[in-house]
């Protein structure tokens, strides 16, 4: 018997352990389907049975903390006269003492008697600054939410505050349930306090960056009306160099004597000197491979100098392409809202219809136009000596690019929600026997997630491109469009599609891309996409008219890294004769 004595207690020893960790939780939170999740949510408690917690005091303290949690979930959904019950063991929660505890919870029993629904009845907020929009629904006759109190609270101070009146506040408020008539009134008092303007901003931190830089970055305007819209401007502005790894503004909490407003600058550098890489790779195209090195404050005046390498078409069916660019950064030039650009690159590109050496240098500024768009202009000069299906020949322009950019995305490596646009205006000055043209290319995206979680996002993308003035001969073949690969159509070989000349092809000088994807989170991690693509290249400056068209299909697999997710799509053609077979492409990132 001796044998079977160890087997034994092992035996019982797992059973006392399982019972004792197997509180049983009933809860009855009424007929409501969607209270009782809300209120269920709410609960300390049924999170610690999810967690299969044991301790009797965790336990005790969590019952004791859910009359405050679920009294609030019911506040927030508009029961103003709620009954709660919470008995461990058949004693009520609130009359146990953490001092002298029961040794084991065997069950909790959670109940729930909500009452009847409140509506607003007197709802008022006064006095209000020009222009207050507050909640729709806080309003007479409509359910007394908790929330919509807070919100209305706050958008009556956001508006004083975007008035100028840097310091209102909530003065008085009266919150009274009246139970005969099922009403909560609402009475809030605003106090503006007076105008502010703005005063100094003093800078702190640990930054090389002198403070008078910094105050002309962020450019707030001193002696001028407050604003919060310029506060948070100027942080923007500070994050936009890159010189940065943290700023935080933060306004003093009084006014001074004249009504004016200090802000505090906390600022703290960013490692000077950066280096990083990129890798892409796709079954035809090849592996693309890119690197750069970057100094964010060149003369401590948060100016920034960056290098770039990339080469492509690495192991794959077209040539060998080299690109190396260098580029400079000096924000706050003129004033806050202008930073100086100078860019210069050269590139050998050997690609499926054309071999082209190039060089191009540029100065110019980038305006700041909003918040969330941004312009810039340049003039500059470049060479290009090519060689194509029309035989060999060598461009020179004086060029003026101009591009302007919106960007409203909530991520740029893995957007849900919001838009992108981008559009170029590119004039090129032929000089030594080179034609004039002007190119013109926009590229606009928005997204949008919906279902339970926000597990879907759906994607679109449209492209449109254009030369005018110059005739596909006249032009540099990289000035000209050609559609097919990762950047237009997947599925469809890389740059396959252009405008047939004799036995070869050259590029077209009108273009039309599209794009769609559905993206659906299968787990927190990864991903499952499915997209279509459309190109269209067409030899007239009418986008469309006179095109001919493509298009390609696949499946993706998303993995997110925690900084942008990993990339893999599996593409064919579906429409066109210019590809067949399937194509990989693996990157990081969404594909747009």
């Amino acid at each position: 018997m001796e044998h079977l004595k160890k087997p034994l207690l092992i035996g019982l020893y797992l059973a006392c352990t399982s019972a004792v960790s197997a509180f049983e939780l009933r809860f009855d939170a009424g007929a409501d389907p969607d209270l009782a999740t809300a209120i269920r949510s709410a609960s300390t408690v049924a999170t610690a049975k999810a967690a299969d917690v044991t301790a009797t005091d965790e336990i005790i303290a969590a019952v004791q903390s859910d009359y405050r949690n679920i009294l609030g979930a019911l506040y927030r959904n508009g029961y103003y006269g709620p009954t709660i019950s919470i008995k461990v063991d058949g004693r009520e929660g609130y009359s146990l003492s953490l001092i002298s505890l029961p040794s084991t919870v065997t069950s909790v029993a959670i109940s729930v008697d909500p009452g009847p629904r409140f509506s607003f009845g007197n709802a008022t907020v006064a006095p209000l600054a020009p222009n207050t929009v507050l909640p729709d629904d806080f309003t007479r006759g409509a359910p007394a939410l908790a929330p919509l109190v807070g919100e209305a609270k706050d958008a009556a101070i956001a508006a004083w505050r975007e008035a100028a009146h840097a310091k209102a506040a909530l003065g008085n408020q009266s919150i009274v349930a009246n139970h005969p008539t099922r009403e909560l009134d609402v009475a809030l008092t605003v106090d503006p306090g007076p105008r502010a303007t703005f005063g100094t901003l003093d800078v702190k931190g640990e930054t090389t960056v002198t403070a008078r830089r910094i105050r002309k970055i962020a450019g707030l305007p001193e002696g001028s009306s407050f604003s919060p819209e310029y506060v948070d401007l100027a942080a923007r502005r500070l994050q936009r160099t890159g010189t940065f790894r943290s700023v935080t503004l933060r306004e003093a909490d009084t006014l001074n004597a004249d009504n004016s407003l200090d802000i505090t600058a906390t600022v703290v550098d960013d490692k000077r000197n950066r280096f990083g890489f990129g890798a892409e790779i796709s079954s035809l195209e090849g592996a693309t491979l890119s690197a750069y090195w970057m100094d964010r404050n060149v003369t401590r005046h948060a100016d920034r100098f960056r290098v770039d390498g990339e080469i492509s078409g690495l192991g794959g069916d077209t040539g060998v392409d080299y690109t190396l660019g260098a580029s400079y950064r000096r924000p706050a030039t003129f004033n806050p809202k202008y930073t100086a650009l100078l860019n210069a690159e050269i590139a050998r590109l050997d690609e499926p219809d054309y071999r082209s050496n190039s060089g191009e240098f540029t100065f110019g500024v980038e305006v700041e136009a909003s918040i969330l768009s941004e312009v810039s202009v340049s003039l500059g000069y470049r060479y290009s000596d090519v060689t194509d299906a029309l035989g060999s020949r060598r461009f020179n322009h004086i060029i003026l690019p101009i591009e302007g950019t919106r960007d409203k995305r909530d991520d740029r490596l893995d957007p849900k929600s919001g838009s992108y646009f981008d559009a170029q205006i590119l004039p090129f000055i032929g000089v030594n026997g080179s034609t004039s043209g002007t190119r013109l290319f926009a590229d606009t995206r928005t997204y949008l997630t919906f279902g339970s979680d926000d597990r879907f996002t759906f994607a679109a993308r449209a492209q449109i491109g254009s030369v005018i003035g110059a005739s596909i001969a006249q032009t540099p073949p990289d000035y000209l469009f050609f559609s097919g690969g990762g950047g237009t159509v997947r599925g469809q070989p890389y740059n396959s599609l252009g405008v047939p000349s004799g036995s070869d092809t050259t590029g077209g000088t009108s273009f039309i891309g599209l794009s769609g994807e559905l993206r659906a989170g299968i787990t927190d991690k990864i991903g499952l996409v499915g997209f279509y693509d459309m190109g269209a290249i067409g030899d007239e400056a009418v986008p469309g008219s006179g095109a001919d068209w493509h298009s390609g299909a696949g499946l993706g697999l998303r993995y997110n890294t925690g900084f942008g997710p990993i990339r893999v799509d599996l593409a064919a053609p579906v429409t066109g004769d210019t590809g067949s077979g399937v194509q990989l492409y693996v990157g990081i990132g969404q594909a747009f």
